[in-house]
């Protein structure tokens, strides 16, 4: 007989206590809460990217490569401070350190980066290094062709192209508009970039953002020219403008005399075995180098 209440008193404090898990004590007084959320559902993480060259930032000022000479200097041991050269494969020798890495790094990652060998080889507990460039062999660039004073001439990493022609002397006048930035893959093989100066100073440059490198070769080749006569106010020899037409070859030239006809215009065009060939031109034709144009005078 006892039992029954016993149970069935279990029974109504045990729906209490559930009644009570979904209710709130607001300012003393028992309120239904919100509904329970369910419980929370692990996510994994996402995966680590490796951001691309675009999504990182400017590259050191200088950085160091195979053929620099460096100073290495540690704060307090005189007798470990040493001269040395970055070999082939972009380490330097550090005594009782080993090669440590250093090409690509500035001098004060360089600096760090001994630093880091000297601890973990368990030389010095708290070392102190400085790196200085003596001499930088690696980031060199030689600029060949129409310029003022070709040569090989020092980069850093923010030098432009106008920047090293500018070292160079700049581009003479019988120099092109059209450069070629000349860069050697690691297999050897060479891959011209033409780089319009015209388009750069307007900001509409093929290769604006391409940044020179260590190892590159500028050539500035010789302007192409044609050559115009006849009746023309100013006959003579011009350069060969880009997607230049023999119209605005003409006006060039200074445009057509009064005695001149727009309908007897020829151009006389070297052809690859050496000899010429003789056409009757259309304002629209393009002008290729070393053509020559030819205004005739009107019959009529």
């Amino acid at each position: 007989m006892l039992t029954q209440p016993k149970q069935w008193l279990g029974r109504g404090f045990r729906r209490r206590v559930a009644s009570v898990a979904v209710m709130g004590w607001v300012g003393g007084w028992l309120v239904p809460s919100a509904t329970a959320a369910p419980p929370p559902v692990a996510v994994p993480p996402a995966p680590a990217t490796q951001p691309d060259d675009r999504d990182r930032g400017p590259g050191p000022l200088l950085q160091l490569g195979p053929g620099d000479t460096i100073a290495i200097q540690v704060y307090g041991q005189p007798d470990m401070s040493s001269t040395v050269y970055v070999a082939d494969d972009g380490t330097v020798s550090v005594p009782l350190a080993g090669n440590v890495p250093v090409s690509g790094l500035s001098p004060a990652e360089a600096g760090k980066s001994i630093e880091a060998s000297l601890k973990n080889h368990k030389i010095l507990v708290d070392p102190h290094v400085t790196v200085t460039v003596t001499q930088t062999r690696s980031q060199r660039v030689s600029v060949l062709g129409q310029v003022g004073t070709p040569g090989r001439y020092a980069i850093e990493s923010n030098t432009s192209i106008f920047d090293l022609l500018a070292q160079a002397g700049g581009v003479s006048a019988t120099g092109s508009d059209v450069i070629y930035i000349i860069r050697q893959d690691k297999d050897g093989r060479e891959t011209r970039y033409p780089v319009d100066l015209k388009g750069l100073a307007s900001g509409n440059g093929t290769v604006l953002t391409m940044a020179l490198k260590g190892g590159d070769s500028v050539f500035v080749p010789k302007a192409e020219h044609f050559s115009i006569y006849g009746e023309v106010q100013q006959p003579g020899r011009f350069r060969v403008e880009p997607g230049m037409t023999v119209i605005e070859a003409i006006a060039k030239a200074g445009g057509i005399t009064l005695r001149g006809s727009t309908r007897r215009v020829e151009i006389k065009r070297k052809l690859p075995d050496g000899s010429y060939s003789t056409v009757k031109a259309k304002f629209g034709d393009l002008v290729q180098p070393e053509d020559v144009i030819h205004v005739k005078e009107s019959i009529f």
